[in-house]
């Protein structure tokens, strides 16, 4: 939980130019193994530089990988299990996670997640209580775990983790966005209907209440989450 107090630190430390403050989404933890970097995940722009994404309306803002336009090996997850995300130190900056998914039309290697197709599986708002403090759940994690719907169909498909730093947040474009693309094989699944669908990019203009935000003063007595709300089947 921050306080005022510590809210007024945080601030003076997002002015810095700290470089260990950025971080990428190279791995997944799938029965409770990490796997290694850019495997199963999609080789990002800023594997090196760790860099954010700031245009919401770019290319960059689907997966990351103008660049180094890198495929990856498709692991099995079976529907209801755990799933983890993973980064390559923790978290730093505080802000909300978004994780999206697309089941792949054809072969997932040249699939690229094109048109309204995504659907969010899992967010971690942040916690307010009225405007005294502001909480972020993932602030300083080493990644994030969530459920995969059980009812989601067998398939293969994209998984797109999305961490929006915010504590640059108060201007347009301020906002940081951490993002990375995973290919799975979903087994065991169910019959469900996944939505509702968005495009990405399109899903953000940028100007979104939970996007541009001041996150210090006056700390928010609430908080909007960005995007649809997620499909739990």
């Amino acid at each position: 939980m921050f306080s005022t107090g510590k809210l007024s630190a945080l601030a003076a430390l997002a002015l810095l130019p700290i470089v260990n403050a950025h971080y990428t989404f190279p791995s997944l933890k799938v029965n409770g193994v990490i796997t290694p970097a850019w495997v199963n995940v999609r080789k990002t722009n800023n594997y090196n530089s760790r860099n954010p994404v700031i245009d919401v309306m770019s290319a960059d803002f689907r997966c990351y990988n103008s660049e180094t336009n890198a495929g990856a090996s498709t692991i099995q997850v079976a529907a209801g299990a755990q799933l983890g995300i993973q980064s390559d130190g923790t978290i730093y900056h505080p802000g909300v996670v978004n994780v999206y998914m697309a089941k792949a039309t054809g072969d997932i290697n040249s699939f690229k997640g094109d048109g309204a197709v995504w659907f969010k599986v899992h967010e971690e708002p942040a916690v307010t209580d009225g405007g005294t403090s502001i909480n972020w759940p993932s602030y300083n994690a080493p990644g994030i775990t969530f459920t995969v719907p059980k009812n989601l169909p067998s398939g293969q498909y994209l998984v797109r983790m999305e961490h929006i730093a915010l504590h640059s947040a108060s201007t347009f474009q301020g906002a940081q966005f951490y993002i990375s693309c995973a290919q799975v094989e979903i087994t065991g699944g169910g019959n469900g209907t996944p939505g509702p669908l968005v495009a990405i990019p399109g899903v953000y203009n940028g100007r979104e209440p939970g996007i541009l935000i001041n996150i210090y003063y006056p700390i928010p007595a609430t908080y909007q989450q960005p995007g649809p709300r997620p499909w739990t089947g």
